[in-house]
């Protein structure tokens, strides 16, 4: 009876080796892309397309034969516009489903709230949205604008071409417009704004009683000087702000709104009729015509089957940053995140406006500047851009702990926050 026991012992202990190495084999012959975008929720009106656009370039590269010689799997995760569980759903991609790469955020409480776990585990993020900088991460690549490359410029158009002389600050009560209006209160300040002449308004996610503050806004600019307003709100709050300005009468003759998150996802879902003439800064436009844009755009209605879909700045983004992925991957030999990591600096990559992306020692990229007018289509005419690219700076020039700081992951260096005066890394690295 021993004897038979022990057999059966063997035959299962030999069985759950050989399903174990069975496992292990077939998780060698992929290579996993997570994809960390919220699909509900309220920032699932921006995020779901980003999905979407990392499935078609996965799909995409299977089609040219893979990388490595592997298939590429994605692995897609819902971290449902949850700021915490954005950290709980990278960490499940890393250790769990041994993902080689993570694309995903939009927020940056939600990029916040990755960071740490994705430099404990040395993974690597690309991240594919405009953030407030004031960061520089070895685990992460950030292809979405720096304020040197959205904001900034914008401000600059307002000032000179509008002739824009008050200025109200209107964002979504988290980090990314707390320290992007940081940022541009003490430039406007800079170029002689009074403080008498900004007015800052913050509201909360998923935020849709506009008709007070709308109407805040519409008394502020009625003080005889000519009035903007510079938004920072995010998600689907933007559709009831939108709408309310319609409501009251504000057009962009009155009182200009330029937005960073508002793109052409955004606008699909509401009538534009009332918002033509109010404007958007980005580095890249559906409307924008280049081969490279067209050959996208034809790529993207035939993977989702619907010519009806729009593309944007942040599906750029991504759109760049996976190309420089497969780029560095293929450089490296290997998806080892140390070794891509570096490979990554100096990679070139086409963007859809007809340049081409650089990744630069900081983890930033290139970027053309473009300031579009909403049409009565939802698509954007450019009326204003940069004449060349605008490298990104991760740390910026117009706050007194930050104009010291640079970020330079190359040898000797090494460091995301390094201080040009003391010559030391301050901090964390990031």
């Amino acid at each position: 009876m021993k004897k038979v026991i022990c057999k059966i012992s063997k035959i299962v202990t030999i069985t759950a080796f050989s399903i174990t190495l069975s496992a292990v084999a077939h998780a060698a012959d992929t290579i996993k892309v997570g994809v960390l975008h919220s699909l509900s929720g309220t920032m699932a009106i921006s995020e779901t397309t980003l999905k979407d656009t990392v499935l078609m370039l996965v799909d995409e590269q299977n089609k040219k034969g893979g990388l490595l010689g592997k298939k590429l799997e994605a692995v897609v995760v819902d971290p449902a516009s949850n700021w915490p569980l954005f950290a709980e759903k990278t960490r499940e991609l890393i250790e769990k489903d041994k993902v080689d790469v993570i694309f995903g955020c939009w927020t940056s409480v939600s990029r916040k709230s990755v960071l740490p776990v994705i430099e404990e585990l040395n993974g690597l993020l690309f991240y594919p949205v405009q953030y407030e900088g004031e960061e520089s991460s070895k685990n992460v690549f950030y292809t979405g604008a720096a304020p040197n490359q959205q904001a900034i410029p914008a401000v600059d158009y307002l000032m000179k071409d509008l002739e824009v002389k008050r200025w109200v600050l209107a964002g979504t009560d988290y980090v990314y417009p707390r320290t992007t209006n940081k940022i541009l209160e003490a430039y406007l300040k800079a170029k002689g704004v009074k403080e008498s002449d900004i007015m800052i308004n913050y509201t909360p996610f998923g935020h849709s009683d506009w008709q007070s503050i709308v109407s805040d806004i519409k008394k502020f600019g009625s003080a005889g000087k000519k009035t903007a307003v510079v938004s920072t709100i995010n998600g689907d709050a933007n559709v009831p702000f939108y709408k309310e300005l319609g409501n009251q009468g504000i057009s962009s003759e009155d009182i200009p709104v330029v937005a960073f998150s508002v793109g052409e996802e955004e606008l699909s879902g509401i009538d534009t009729k009332p918002l033509v003439g109010h404007l958007a800064a980005w580095n890249y436009f559906m409307s924008v015509d280049d081969p490279k844009n067209a050959e996208f755009i034809k790529k993207w209605h035939a993977f989702i089957k619907d010519k009806k879909r729009v593309t944007n700045d942040p599906m750029e983004a991504h759109y760049i940053g996976f190309n420089m992925w497969v780029k560095a991957v293929e450089k490296a030999k290997t998806t080892d995140v140390d070794k891509v990591e570096q490979a990554m600096i100096g990679i070139e990559a086409p963007n859809l406006t007809g340049g081409m992306a650089k990744m630069l020692k900081n983890h930033h990229l290139t970027k053309p500047v473009l300031i579009g007018e909403i049409q009565d289509d939802g698509q954007f005419a450019v009326v204003w851009q940069t004449d060349g690219l605008v490298p990104g700076d991760a740390w910026s020039d117009f706050l007194p702990g930050s104009k010291d700081i640079i970020s330079d992951w190359t040898a000797p260096i090494k460091c995301g926050n390094y201080n040009t005066k003391t010559k030391k890394c301050s901090g964390q690295n990031y």
